[in-house]
């Protein structure tokens, strides 16, 4: 058992590393990239990067397929905006309003749906999200619905903003180390690889789901807090079904089960989504068909490959 530990031990350090050496990289690119345009691209990348990180943690390391990840971003983005709307509470507390309410609809729904198993799981939290999405689209009196709702910003630097998100990046990938490489990780993989197992060795199954479904939800809710600032607007298309499924797709091109392989699958699939915008909307039909191949030929994601070879070990 002793080896096994220290092999995920070695194998969390290496990736950590790789984690950190790509947002080195990610934060030299303001040093070549001058466009406004060109810039936010990528900032929106690293936005997408931490709800890769998100679900990854839920799915990757603890086994629970959720399709909610965007409309827990959309749950925190208007929490930050109704606080700016109604009340002109400051964004230092609306921001971390929005984790702390992201997390507490999370705690909700974990106490519905983590129980179940299989595809119910994820056909409530598909169910869940769609119905976020209509009622705030819905709400007109209260969050102008899909006129969307103006949200302060925190500064008008677009470098700024971009050194924002990264900080907050990294802030969530060291929060995450810490979390995996303690006994909670090894209870979240435990869980993953054989939940029964896990419970006849005293491992409290449930808890351990909610506490992974909890830090999950808070994650997006903070991403989503964050990108209604830069974007001064929070609307119902923050929820929709299509972002879930890019993240879905980021994490399995990129590796699940991998801190660094979240952020590259984030990085290059939303670039590549952007690109392929001049040909119309086959975005959704190209990742779509990426991950069925990436599932069927490549289930280590490209983080996997690259790691394999550098290792010196095969897949």
């Amino acid at each position: 058992m002793k080896p096994t530990a220290n092999l995920w031990q070695h194998r969390l350090r290496f990736d950590m590393r790789a984690a950190l050496a790509i947002c080195g990289l990610i934060a030299l690119v303001p040093l070549f990239v001058t466009g406004p345009y060109a810039l936010g691209i990528i900032l929106v990348s690293v936005y997408f990067a931490i709800l890769a990180l998100a679900w990854n943690l839920l799915a990757g390391y603890t086994g629970q397929f959720s399709l909610a990840p965007a409309a827990f971003a959309m749950i925190g983005g208007y929490t930050t905006a109704l606080l700016d709307f109604y009340w002109k509470v400051p964004l230092a507390l609306g921001i971390p309003a929005a984790i702390v309410v992201a997390a507490l609809f999370g705690l909700v729904l974990g106490k519905l749906v983590l129980n179940l198993s299989g595809p119910y799981l994820s056909l409530t939290t598909l169910a869940f999200a769609e119905i976020a999405r209509v009622v705030i689209g819905n709400s007109h009196e209260f969050t102008r619905g899909d006129q969307g709702m103006h949200v302060a910003t925190l500064m008008q630097s677009r470098v700024g903003y971009y050194y924002v998100f990264l900080a907050t990046l990294v802030a969530v990938l060291l929060g995450l180390y810490w979390l995996l490489k303690g006994r909670l990780g090894r209870f979240m993989m435990a869980v993953r690889d054989d939940p029964v197992g896990a419970e006849s060795r005293g491992i409290d199954v449930v808890r351990t789901k909610m506490i992974a479904f909890c830090v999950s939800c808070a994650i997006c809710g903070l991403a989503g807090s964050l990108y209604g600032t830069f974007s001064q607007l929070v609307s119902p298309e923050l929820g929709l079904l299509q972002q879930t499924g890019l993240v879905l797709s980021m994490v399995v091109i990129g590796g699940m089960s991998s801190l660094s392989g979240a952020i590259l699958g984030a990085i290059l699939v939303y670039l590549g989504s952007e690109w392929l915008r001049e040909f119309g909307d086959i975005q959704i039909i190209v990742f779509a068909l990426l991950v069925i191949l990436f599932a069927r030929y490549v289930p280590a994601g490209l983080w996997g490959f690259i790691a394999a070879r550098l290792q010196g070990r095969k897949t």
